[in-house]
């Protein structure tokens, strides 16, 4: 008998595109600090540093700023975390170092115009 050689065909695998997707970006939100004249300097610090893990001195440029123009942005981020971080601020207290202190400072989101 002769010797009967078998040839098995291997399945070619063709690759599928790679196509490179992009994540798409999510839409980013300031979070604004207002101004009044119920808490210190050493607040607005001591806030940004606790609540966004500001260094000192950036707390102290966000405190400059809120004092100067009415508003600063502490931070900008997605719209989840904007809004944490809003209440967040809402719920830091009162500024004990000011006896007419009622509450937080206010805070409100908006969106980044691009």
């Amino acid at each position: 008998m002769a010797d009967q050689q078998t040839m098995v065909a291997e399945p070619q695998v063709v690759p599928k595109k790679q196509t490179k997707r992009k994540p798409k970006k999510q839409p980013r939100y300031h979070v604004i600090l207002w101004d009044d004249s119920d808490h210190s300097y050493d607040y607005v610090v001591l806030m940004m540093k606790q609540v966004f893990r500001h260094p000192i001195e950036t707390g102290f440029q966000i405190a400059k700023e809120v004092d100067s123009s009415g508003r600063a942005i502490c931070l900008t981020t997605t719209l989840e975390h904007a809004e944490l971080k809003r209440d967040q601020i809402h719920s830091f207290g009162k500024d004990e170092l000011i006896a007419r202190c009622k509450g937080s400072m206010s805070a409100t989101i908006e969106p980044v115009v691009e």
